[in-house]
């Protein structure tokens, strides 16, 4: 802590050191410096924010598509499918589509649904409930928090 010194000052206190006068905060008033090797000081940067973004939780998220006349077995395997993915921490977007004239079922998409959230029981919570989006009913789970 030199105090309030004038730039010519502290650039001539950094040349005897044979070191760098970095702008630490240029907003302030007045502007705080520091002298310091810049390239260090770069590289210990760099390292600080490789370490923060290794520490990120990054979420996506997966889709799992199915129609109304899914048989029972070829939903099982499909909800297990959807379990994997929520134990790796993605959210998941369940889709029924409907081809043609099954646009008249819709209320079987809707049970559809509700069907496969029950079979994913408590490993999943709805994170927005069922609607139709075109001609499709979607819905979008994500991991239960564990205690």
């Amino acid at each position: 802590m030199i105090g309030i010194i004038s730039a010519q000052e502290a650039l001539a206190l950094a040349e005897e050191k044979e070191l760098d006068l970095v702008k630490v905060s240029p907003e302030a008033n007045p502007p705080v410096c520091k002298i310091l090797d810049y390239g260090k000081f770069r590289y210990e940067m760099s390292k600080k924010e490789k370490e923060s973004k290794k520490n990120q939780n990054t979420t996506q998220i997966k889709e799992m598509r199915t129609s109304v006349r899914v048989q029972d077995h070829d939903l099982e395997t499909k909800v297990k499918s959807v379990r994997k993915m929520l134990e790796g921490g993605d959210k998941v977007k369940i889709s029924v589509r409907f081809r043609g004239r099954e646009m008249a079922y819709i209320d079987a998409g809707k049970d559809l649904l509700l069907k496969i959230q029950q079979l994913l029981g408590d490993c999943c919570v709805v994170d927005k409930e069922p609607k139709i989006e075109g001609r499709n009913y979607v819905m979008y789970v994500a991991p239960a928090k564990k205690q």
